[in-house]
């Protein structure tokens, strides 16, 4: 069995989640602490759950994503994990994160690379990538079929879509990827945005006033 933690971080109000399973491993997706209460508060759960980060991934590379990636990098041992193409996205945040007046210390990176239909292996559980670009180059989305959830990043929202606006953007690309990679998915698939409360498939086709199924 799969159980999802949500914590809302940083001043973009972007969601971080922790994925994890029965045996108390876990998958950190998104850390977006971008202070040291937030960095405690999130690291006092992973201790009183007794939870084991096994893996840290980046569904893209905008800077309330990557706000914790040193973070749990130095907490956990562990690398980061993203798609090469959001790679200039993550290297740009040190630049323009002072600017802005964020607290930022650069993200580590990666090796190797993650890719479209790579499987992340949680114990016996499986969860496959899905790649929906259009809000960022190379956006990708973490889906389980078995337990019919969706961690989308920043594609689609409850009766929203990402923006398009910032470097990387492409609209027509995103309404593309979200009619052909996410409303494509069982219709009970509830899905994990980056921002703001869970939706399902069902609900965005039915009522998103931006892209209809």
């Amino acid at each position: 069995m799969l159980h999802i933690q949500t914590f809302t971080f940083n001043p973009y109000q972007e969601n971080t989640y922790v994925i994890y399973n029965d045996e108390k491993e876990c998958i950190i997706v998104d850390p977006g602490m971008h202070n040291y209460q937030e960095e405690n508060y999130f690291s006092d759960y992973i201790e009183k759950n007794q939870l084991k980060p096994v893996l840290l991934i980046n569904t893209h590379g905008h800077i309330d994503h990557v706000l914790g990636n040193k973070f749990v990098s130095e907490k956990y041992g562990l690398t980061p994990q993203f798609h090469e193409g959001e790679l200039p996205l993550v290297i740009q945040v040190q630049n323009y994160a002072p600017q802005m007046g964020i607290r930022y210390e650069p993200s580590p990176i990666p090796e190797t690379f993650l890719n479209e239909g790579d499987i992340l292996k949680l114990g016996d559980e499986e969860l496959s990538l899905i790649l929906a670009p259009g809000h960022s180059p190379a956006h990708l989305c973490i889906y389980s079929r078995e337990h019919n959830f969706l961690i989308g990043g920043d594609v689609l929202f409850k009766s929203s879509i990402g923006r398009t606006d910032l470097p990387g953007g492409n609209h027509q690309q995103l309404l593309d990827s979200i009619a052909t990679r996410i409303y494509t998915l069982p219709e009970e698939t509830v899905v994990y945005p980056g921002h703001g409360p869970t939706t399902t498939v069902k609900e965005e086709k039915q009522s998103n006033p931006f892209i209809r199924g």
